[in-house]
């Protein structure tokens, strides 16, 4: 059974391939870069967001060696607009790694790639099969969801790890683990979806218990997600001569090494106090991260006190923002100055 299921992947596979920039026919040799850069990219973020951000990536940095030169700064101002800015961190020092330590030659085995920053066990896994052919096992959210559905597995997936790649494993092929890899990705993406799954197109449809019982919409099962809290802030524009006060966000913060208006912390319960001589607020703002609403309450104001400050603040003029690195978070509050003049 198991062969038999590699084999239907790989047909299905090899007749409706998606082109994608970092994708190389069967018969090219892959560039481990642009596969690595292109797993970066993916983690939690959709291929059609990803793909002109990797054609302007590749278009600037097109080796290992170009990345790794490149002024951190710069990386993250290119990234803006894709989130988790973790990842464009972990993504420069990989590459200075990769440059330094390996002389630019990317490691070929699972074991050493998940040693370097920003890469887990599935990118591991991943590069090593895409980029090399190794025979590694890869699951991600969709090949997840494929094994739990031909298995049966009606246990929600965060529950039941060593089991899906168990199974997962079982049905590596030796040969063409890549092009297998990413097989799966795409029918995960496209046919065996979380809601409505399009089984009649999907090659494992025969060989698929979810799909036998009548129900494959069901499995895996799902865990019933906690609501997220809510914290707030105030954000201050202040604005002098055509020129905005903006700070660089410091330390191991989020969204750290990114631009931003001068404000308070992240508070749990409540938006803080402001001083009654403080202009009236622009608006408050929602905006939400994966695990966590935030509400800013953005506010005019013609001087800042020194503790919301942290040493690291520029003027700006308010028409080259855009080179600098920006969250989609200050975007978002910079708007409420266009709306209101």
């Amino acid at each position: 059974m198991n062969s038999k299921i590699s084999d239907k992947v790989l047909q299905w596979y090899d007749a409706n391939r998606r082109t994608l920039p970092w994708r190389y026919e069967q018969v090219q040799i892959a560039d481990p870069y642009r596969v690595w850069l292109s797993e970066m990219m993916l983690q939690q973020t959709q291929v059609d967001t990803v793909i002109p951000y990797f054609q302007k990536f590749t278009a600037k940095w097109p080796t290992v060696n170009d990345l790794a030169s490149a002024d951190l700064d710069d990386v993250l101002h290119m990234w803006q607009g894709l989130g988790y800015y973790a990842r464009a961190r972990n993504l420069h020092k990989c590459a200075k790694t990769i440059s330094e330590q390996f002389d630019g030659a990317f490691p070929r085995s699972p074991e050493e790639l998940a040693n370097l920053p920003g890469i887990g066990p599935y990118a591991s896994a991943a590069i090593a099969a895409i980029a090399f052919n190794v025979p590694a096992t890869v699951v991600d959210g969709n090949v997840a969801r494929i094994v739990s559905r031909v298995f049966g597995f009606s246990t929600p997936i965060q529950q039941n790890q060593k089991q899906i790649y168990s199974a997962a494993e079982s049905l590596t092929p030796l040969l063409r683990a890549g092009d297998y890899a990413q097989a799966l990705m795409d029918i995960g993406s496209g046919i065996c979806t979380p809601r409505s799954p399009k089984c009649q197109t999907c090659p494992l449809h025969t060989d698929c218990k979810a799909y036998a019982s009548g129900i494959p919409e069901q499995f895996p099962g799902k865990l019933i997600k906690p609501s997220i809290p809510t914290r707030y802030a105030v954000a201050f524009i202040c604005i002098k001569d055509n020129n905005i006060l903006l700070r660089k966000r410091t330390g191991e913060k989020m969204l750290h090494g990114l631009w931003e208006l001068p404000g308070s912390d992240w508070y749990a319960d409540s938006l803080p106090e402001l001083p009654d001589e403080m202009q009236a607020p622009y608006a408050d703002v929602k905006h939400t991260f994966s695990h966590f609403h935030l509400i800013t309450r953005v506010v005019q104001a013609s001087e800042i006190d020194p503790e919301y400050l942290n040493g690291a603040e520029v003027a700006c003029n308010i028409n080259e923002l855009d080179q600098l690195a920006l969250s989609t978070l200050t975007k978002k509050l910079l708007k409420v100055r266009n709306r209101n003049g």
